[in-house]
């Protein structure tokens, strides 16, 4: 689905681009119909500016190659939650876990083509904000019910890695402060990292995020390994399942789902990877390269884990599984992920906001007081509303549940099956559009419907079991209570 895009319209004919063919034959994509007019007049005002000569702005923002990119798609996705895994496998048992794993990996693949094509059929669309008023009929109350959502999901993904970072610090020092002042220095140092303000400065960090967390997986394998026993051995037998255990109910399997949705989906962040590349085509390139090495790292770190561990000293993350010496060894270098990962989507929120402030300005494009200091400020509130949900939130698998039924259901699944058909609006304008399709096409067509009916089971039933599963835990006591002192660590 693949294509590359160019803006020359057919002579006496308004065609608003051409797809070229490997083949070497050329289509021209069909007239945009009225409706599909009228959504683009609102262009000139969309909350960010098309970035075209930078050459002369102190601060230049497309500046991203292929490999730039790699670097931030990789540290968004080799983070912590690739340790809940094991913990989703041992609920699913490996073999389901391995197909969902198969599967998500294979819909989120499909769904970032299909926004290649979208941003490049539409490029006045810089983020996903953009997308959810152009998908919706232009509607201004789109895009702000898609900010709302937006900025939701990123800070609590900001508040996980807050609740982590001093589940770290707890563990390493054996509780030596307050859990809530460790929360504090989290988020400070974050707050720290997520500064800079182009993807492309972000990027080398972005790599050394990737690594160290690969790293810390690796070690979480060999680990689990050559322990005698995993932390907590009482005795009892390490046993796995290729399948579910009789008995596993629907909020335990739907929570375990969720968690590998979360890990994956991450498309909230491409329209503005892919506005900030110096050649957007090669977006397609790096989807295949992180795509890749997301099912390997996670199938094996799910599988190999699980099966040393067991189903009787499961923990998420599965760092806890491991004995105290091999535990501080493997989560200490997964440090500069729980700091970056969170610090990358406090500056994918805060430009959102940045260029809606400051469209044409020249705070934009210089280094101004007004321009820093609004900067600076917008990250600070995000990464207090990140400190607050870690203390009022404090628990980690039912977190990452609870994020995927909310967002990841428009973010990774309903809003790219609406794209697809958006892509296709003029041809279903025909009351016999469908016998009028491409195999191809039909196939693509039920992909879309599937992915909307996915993203629609997760918000419905998905947010039912989540929701579920955290009442049930708290009335097992199996969280802390809000803003605790008390231990979070392992």
């Amino acid at each position: 689905m693949s294509s590359n895009l160019s803006t020359a319209p057919e002579e006496g004919k308004k065609v608003y681009a051409t797809r070229s063919r490997d083949s070497g034959t050329s289509e021209s994509i069909a007239a945009l119909p009225e409706a599909m007019q009228q959504t683009t007049k609102y262009s000139s005002e969309t909350p960010l500016l098309i970035l075209e000569n930078e050459s002369e702005h102190d601060i230049q923002y497309k500046t991203c190659s292929w490999v730039h990119t790699s670097g931030l798609m990789l540290s968004e996705y080799i983070v912590l939650a690739i340790m809940s895994f094991p913990w989703s496998y041992s609920v699913l048992g490996i073999v389901p876990g391995i197909i969902l794993t198969l599967f998500v990996a294979s819909t989120v693949l499909y769904t970032g083509l299909t926004i290649i094509d979208y941003c490049e059929r539409f490029p006045h669309l810089k983020n996903v904000c953009d997308i959810g008023q152009h998908l919706f009929w232009g509607q201004k109350w789109a895009w702000y019910a898609t900010l709302v959502c937006f900025l939701a999901n990123n800070t609590l993904i900001q508040g996980l890695h807050v609740l982590v970072g001093a589940k770290y610090l707890n563990t390493v020092t054996d509780h030596s402060l307050c859990t809530v002042k460790f929360g504090v220095i989290v988020a400070c140092i974050s707050f720290v990292v997520s500064v800079p303000r182009t993807f492309s400065s972000l990027s080398k960090v972005a790599y050394f995020s990737a690594a160290t967390m690969f790293i810390a997986v690796v070690l979480a394998m060999i680990f689990a390994g050559v322990q005698d026993h995993p932390y907590g051995y009482d005795g009892t037998p390490v046993t796995f399942r290729a399948f579910p255990e009789k008995g596993t109910t629907f909020v335990q399997g739907m929570g375990a789902f969720l968690n590998i949705v979360y890990t994956f989906v991450g498309q909230i962040t491409y329209p503005q990877f892919i506005s900030e590349m110096q050649r957007p085509a090669e977006f397609r390139k790096v989807l295949y390269i992180v795509t890749t090495c997301e099912i390997v790292i996670f199938t094996l770190a799910g599988v190999i884990i699980y099966v040393y561990v067991g189903n009787e000293y499961m923990s998420a993350p599965a760092f806890g599984s491991l004995t105290r010496t091999f535990k501080i060894i493997a989560f200490s270098f997964a440090v500069p992920t729980i700091i970056f990962a969170g610090s990358l989507y406090s500056n994918v929120s805060g430009r959102l906001l940045f260029f809606t402030f400051f469209k044409r300005s020249k705070h934009l494009y210089s280094h101004t007081t007004v321009g820093w200091l609004t900067w600076i400020g917008i990250l600070a509130l995000t990464w207090v509303g990140a400190f607050i949900i870690a203390e009022v939130v404090p628990f980690f698998s039912d977190l990452l549940s609870l994020m995927s039924s909310l967002f990841d259901c428009w973010f990774g699944f309903v809003f790219w099956g609406m794209a697809y058909f958006k892509l296709k609006e003029a041809k279903y304008q025909n009351p016999r559009y469908y016998s009028q399709l491409t195999a191809s096409e039909k196939f693509h067509f039920f992909i879309a419907i599937f992915l909307i009916a996915v993203g629609l089971f997760i918000l419905g039933p998905g947010l039912y079991a989540a929701i579920d599963s955290i009442i049930l835990n708290y009335q097992d006591d199996a969280y802390g209570t809000v803003f605790s002192c008390a231990s979070n660590g392992s």
